[in-house]
């Protein structure tokens, strides 16, 4: 079987990618590759000094420019969407997000995970969805399979707070509405595609913001260990796949190969029963359109 690798990227040229959080991690990996295979990408990071000086350390530096985007505040949002709609940019890759933090909330008030992870990508989304000229890529992950929704408290004010849990459910929330994205393009007849990528275990800074120094030194330990965690460069190719593919379908999942696809190289995966749930989807994009209606 034959691996999907950096080297199988078609060729970008005159194509414009936006990536948020593209200033370290996987992000910065997909902003190498693609940078490398002729696109111009636009690294949309809440750190616009960090962004810069990652941007100066790409092979490609002048085919890379940064723009301020925080995706926890949706003021923010909505001034770098507005700019960002105005490059009229081929793809969006839904990359940011935090892990596992102690209960924080936004600037609107939301759970920060999923204010970030979930509200921030969604409101980017769709400020760009009407000019996008080819997909968009939302990043899901493994966790999702521990997730659940809850339409009734998607902010955590009424159940105890568990950070890991609380990551679950937002990443749940992004594989399905990629999937509701795609149903509600499909049913509009559009040319555009939303597809769903997730990582694996992948060697990032994401994991170590827990708030608990004994949680994060036994992250770190993991990493020691091959067959479960992969590094960064690796982690990034499913979301480079569902990006670059050309005949990747919308609605797709993709994901690494390996054992539990916690490693490996990129194909098409499945996702669990609840991400399919088309009525709870539905339901779900309603509530965050209904969250982020001033963004």
């Amino acid at each position: 079987m034959s691996r999907w690798t950096t080297a199988d990227i078609p060729d970008q040229t005159g194509r414009t990618v936006v990536i948020t959080g593209a200033n370290s991690g996987l992000g910065l990996q997909a902003t190498e590759a693609l940078t490398a295979a002729g696109a111009r990408v636009i690294m949309a990071c809440r750190d616009t000094a960090r962004a810069e000086s990652a941007r100066a350390g790409l092979a490609q530096p002048e085919r890379a420019e940064v723009t301020q985007l925080d995706l926890a505040d949706l003021d923010s949002v909505r001034a770098a969407g507005e700019l960002l709609a105005a490059r009229e940019p081929d793809v969006l890759i839904n990359n940011a997000g935090v892990m596992n933090i102690p209960l924080a909330r936004t600037p609107q008030g939301h759970e920060m995970q999923f204010g970030v992870n979930v509200l921030g990508h969604f409101a980017l989304t769709r400020k760009l969805a009407p000019v996008l000229s080819d997909r968009v890529v939302w990043l899901g992950s493994a966790m999702h399979r521990f997730g659940s929704i809850d339409l009734d408290d998607l902010d955590w004010t009424r159940r105890r707070y568990i950070p890991m849990s609380a990551y679950a459910a937002s990443k749940l929330a992004c594989v399905m509405l990629a999937y509701e994205q795609q149903r509600r393009l499909d049913a509009q007849g559009s040319h555009l595609r939303a597809v769903a990528a997730h990582p694996g275990y992948s060697a990032t800074n994401l994991q170590y913001h827990s708030g608990s120094g004994i949680q994060d030194l036994f992250m770190r330990a993991a990493e020691k260990i091959p067959f479960l965690v992969q590094p960064a460069e690796r982690g990034a190719l499913p979301e480079l796949y569902a990006a670059t593919v050309r005949d990747v379908p919308g609605g797709a999942y993709i994901g690494p190969d390996g054992p539990g696809e916690l490693t490996g190289y990129p194909r098409i995966v499945g996702s669990t029963r609840a991400s399919r749930d088309e009525a709870v989807a539905a339901a779900l994009w309603d509530r965050c359109e209904e969250m982020t209606t001033q963004a």
